[in-house]
């Protein structure tokens, strides 16, 4: 009979390891975060009247101080000539009051004229300079309305639809409200880390302002080729959000190009410090069972044995080991 052959046991495996050691690394925490316009601005128009002309195309990009619209002008042109008319006639009384008071001061000095005369031209002089004050103020008021009828972009920015249709009467009641500009360059960004991750921020931070860069989902490859956009967090809340227990951080980002849309859903990636020395490791190489979070040690027999750690900060690619590794 043929002996029974005994099985062999499988080669010990073999298998990568790292050596973790305290070091100076940067510390960049990742969230996500949503772009919004730095500008929201509602068009409307202020004075009441026609509207007669567009002047752009529904989603321009518009720079401040373009004309966007006009209002008919006739009404106020009116207003304006016939406000600078009693001004003008006000103006003729005024000087022929001051002539009256300027004669008729030496022949009340002689005795040739009642001095009633005299007070009565004065007090005329000082009501037509009162009255010339009001007409200029009519006259400034009547420019502001002529104004107001052609409608400027008040920021450079990308004009939305247009909500009224040529030859509609517009600003009456509420003024009417034309169209919207979004001013997209910076973009915001807001995020929301939680207030333990805020505070971790706050503590090891290597800047008084922190530097972002923001990263957008890209689905197309090279068909996409989205860089990231840098920018500063200039904004964070004062206090916390007692639905999510997060607090809101802004990033204010350059965009000239205005590639960055409002509304897009990004990644932010948070720059702490690169000051202080963390033990590290990467997350995949941390497991978990009921007795907490662990990995494997070499020992020096070349084997491999678990160890307990305490798991610190961590981000998709790095985990800080506080307790359990040296």
């Amino acid at each position: 009979s043929e002996k029974q052959q005994k099985p062999v046991a499988p080669p010990p495996l073999t298998v990568e390891t790292v050596t973790v050691k305290n070091e100076k690394v940067p510390v960049w925490i990742e969230y996500t975060g949503k772009t919004e316009a730095s500008k929201r601005i509602e068009v409307r128009a202020r004075v009441s009247g026609t509207l007669e002309e567009v002047f752009f195309k529904e989603g321009d990009y518009i720079e401040k101080g373009q004309k966007l619209f006009t209002v008919e002008k006739a009404a106020y042109e009116a207003a304006l000539a016939k406000a600078r008319a009693k001004m003008e006639g006000d103006q003729a009384s005024l000087k022929l009051a001051e002539a009256d008071v300027a004669r008729y001061k030496p022949l009340v000095a002689e005795g040739l004229a009642p001095r009633i005369t005299l007070e009565q031209h004065q007090v005329r002089v000082m009501e037509l300079t009162a009255l010339i004050k009001a007409d200029q103020a009519a006259v400034k008021d009547a420019e502001l309305n002529l104004s107001y009828t052609d409608i400027l972009a008040p920021i450079s920015g990308r004009i939305s639809r247009i909500n009224i249709d040529v030859g509609n009467i517009v600003g009456y009641a509420e003024k009417t409200l034309l169209t919207t500009m979004v001013a997209d360059d910076p973009m915001f960004v807001y995020f929301n880390p939680s207030e333990e991750q805020f505070q971790l921020v706050r503590k090891y931070k290597s800047k008084e302002v922190l530097d972002t860069y923001v990263t957008v989902p890209n689905s197309y490859g090279e068909l996409l080729d989205r860089k990231p956009f840098k920018g500063l967090v200039d904004f964070n809340d004062n206090r916390v959000d007692k639905m999510t227990g997060t607090i809101t951080m802004r990033a204010k980002i350059s965009n000239p190009e205005h590639n960055l849309l409002e509304g897009t859903f990004v990644y932010v990636n948070l720059f702490v410090t690169d000051q202080v020395e963390f033990l590290m490791v990467n997350p995949g190489v941390v497991q978990e069972d009921q007795q907490g979070s662990f990995v494997y040690i070499v020992d020096g027999e070349n084997l491999a044995q678990r160890r307990s750690i305490t798991r610190g900060f961590e981000t998709r690619h790095y985990l800080v080991v506080t307790e359990g590794l040296e």
